[in-house]
């Protein structure tokens, strides 16, 4: 059974002696009518438990609610602001740190979430070892060797991407209708002004109907060999070994 939730003991925790930690961060937002809210989060867990399966990193229980504000029209949609998600990095980083790990990095599920990126800027400028993962080149790594047949910006959610790594890693929670549920609205330059109800009916920008479990694996595959690129980084990965 895959858990949403880690579900080491403090022991069995400690016996793996990591030094760096990992921090999903997903969403509660509108998937479409095939993927649940909880679509982001499951991404960011998945991504998660591959690499704590492949390095010496410890897991930490997702953010399950974050920005996702370009949603709104939807109201089973919620969001926290900026300023709290913000405040809840910095606030993991500094207990994670006093823990004795040397480095956070944050898996961010959701594309929205662009706050992100600014809290790694400014903690990485004091001093801090913090990272954001995935870079946008590693998503298009992982879509090459998955073989996705659309674009990163053409397949922007609830697409292929997302349900190709639900297929993969929870199927019990895709429903079926992601077989007919494509969508494509492919210039969305005011997005965020108008949020995502004027460019799709559904909640829907891609093509989920090109999605397989088999292109979910290859594409998790690709993100956890690139996440090495990180750990070697921060120090905590020489010759390929933690």
């Amino acid at each position: 059974m895959n858990h949403l939730l880690p579900t080491r003991t403090a022991a069995e925790a400690e016996a793996r002696d990591p030094v760096h930690a990992v921090l999903p961060v997903g969403s509660f937002e509108q998937h479409g009518h095939h993927l649940p809210l909880i679509t982001d989060t499951v991404v960011a867990g998945a991504i998660t438990r591959e690499l704590e399966a492949a390095y010496r990193v410890f897991a930490l229980p997702p953010v399950t609610i974050s920005c996702s504000h370009e949603h709104h029209a939807w109201r089973s949609t919620v969001s926290v602001s900026a300023r709290t998600l913000a405040s809840i990095v910095d606030d993991v980083y500094d207990s994670v740190t006093r823990s004795g790990f040397r480095s956070l990095t944050v898996v961010s599920g959701h594309g929205g979430n662009y706050v992100l990126s600014n809290v790694v800027q400014e903690a990485c400028a004091a001093g801090r070892s913090m990272a954001l993962f995935p870079a946008k080149d590693d998503w298009k790594d992982a879509r090459r060797a998955a073989g996705l047949t659309t674009s990163d910006h053409e397949d922007m959610h609830a697409g292929e991407l997302e349900t190709s790594i639900l297929m993969y890693a929870s199927p019990e929670l895709v429903r079926d209708g992601w077989q007919h549920a494509d969508w494509m609205a492919d210039d969305r330059r005011d997005l965020l002004t108008l949020g995502m109800r004027d460019y799709t009916p559904s909640g829907v920008i891609g093509k989920p109907s090109e999605a397989s479990a088999e292109k979910g694996k290859a594409a998790l595959d690709s993100l956890t060999g690139g996440f090495a690129r990180l750990l070697t980084l921060f120090g905590h990965l020489h010759d390929g070994r933690p």
